[in-house]
């Protein structure tokens, strides 16, 4: 354990753990979540069904789970400031477009997956012949609970993974593996009596503690929902236009989130205290260019344009102009029809 932990670090990797296969016990809340439709559009949550806790059903021959951890705040970020309040108060600025932090770099689900087959690679070439598999949230994997029972942290009450020594501020992947190997202890939880997380979300989210309804998430809304952004999420939205970091930047054992190994997940020129218009003015060519090898990418032009038209008329309601008005009339007229029916909304009166 302590041989793959070395390797683990050398790789940018700031955790590792190990966890077993029997998840029995999490099948059940797994079965309500997916029964009340808290999973929204993401149809392939409910068509994998109870495969995510069954890591032996996935990848037959699967006897243990090396989890990792991989911190992701940007290099620049000044370890011993508020970083929190900083990002807080780019909604103070309407105008202003913010893409959620993890986001601002290169696609973690490329970075890890790399570097987590190097990981496996290194265990073979150690050990002999190996089944292994490994995963970025790019399977029917319960990441969390998977990570929680490796001793990477706890569930927080907005479901996310937290940790002592780096809040949430993270990553995960696995590497599934048909080598037997020790499991780490899971550590205790320490949320107490907070609900922070639960107090701040702008749409209410978390409908009760460790229980997220996806369907009114910010991220859920400007990421993985496809179609119109319903009504009465829009004003929530402010000028989040990818994502929602909010239930983290509340918690306060992000006062401890670790700045990242790697120079991957440093913020990208343009996705950071840009200006709405300048991103809405952006051709399809502009956003396939600027977002290459990013994770925004993966939900196209037109749902990048609809996000910002949505802050766009939410600053507009905040009294800021600056030529936003204008250029969303100027795009009015080759608008999609799911483009075109935020632009309206942006542009209506109250």
């Amino acid at each position: 354990m302590q041989q793959i932990q070395t390797w683990a670090r050398e790789l940018g990797f700031s955790q590792i753990g190990i966890a077993g296969v029997d998840l029995s016990s999490a099948e059940s809340g797994l079965s309500a979540w997916l029964a009340q439709g808290f999973h929204g559009d993401m149809h392939y949550m409910a068509a994998h069904g109870l495969k995510r806790a069954r890591p032996a059903e996935l990848i037959p021959g699967t006897v243990s789970v090396i989890t990792a951890r991989m911190d992701y705040l940007p290099v620049a970020t000044d370890a011993g400031s508020d970083w929190q309040a900083v990002e807080f108060g780019r909604l103070d600025r309407p105008d202003e477009a913010i893409v959620s932090v993890y986001a601002r770099g290169r696609d973690y689900h490329k970075v890890m997956r790399a570097r987590l087959q190097k990981l496996s690679d290194r265990i073979a070439a150690h050990v002999g012949p190996l089944g292994a598999r490994v995963f970025t949230d790019s399977a029917p994997v319960l990441e969390a609970e998977l990570a929680a029972r490796s001793g990477q942290g706890w569930r927080g009450k907005h479901t996310l993974l937290i940790s002592r020594e780096a809040g949430s501020m993270f990553f995960l992947g696995e590497i599934y593996l048909d080598l037997a190997l020790p499991a780490t202890a899971p550590v205790t939880p320490h949320c107490g009596s907070c609900s922070a997380c639960i107090t701040v979300c702008p749409t209410q989210a978390i409908v009760a503690p460790y229980k997220l309804d996806a369907r009114r998430c910010i991220s859920y809304l400007t990421i993985e929902h496809a179609g119109p952004i319903p009504l009465e999420f829009r004003r929530l939205i402010g000028n989040r236009i990818y994502g929602c970091d909010d239930c983290q930047l509340i918690c306060p054992w992000n006062k401890f989130a670790q700045r990242s190994a790697l120079p991957d997940f440093d913020e990208r020129q343009g996705l950071t205290g840009q200006q709405l218009v300048t991103l809405f003015a952006w051709t399809e060519e502009a956003f396939l260019r600027f977002t290459e090898g990013s994770a925004i990418r993966r939900i196209g032009h037109e749902r990048w344009l609809r996000n910002i038209a949505v802050a766009m008329g939410n600053a507009l309601r905040a009294g800021c102009d600056q030529g936003i008005r204008q250029a969303l009339q100027a795009r009015r007229a080759q608008a999609s029809e799911l483009l075109g029916e935020h632009i309206d909304w942006a542009l209506a009166p109250e």
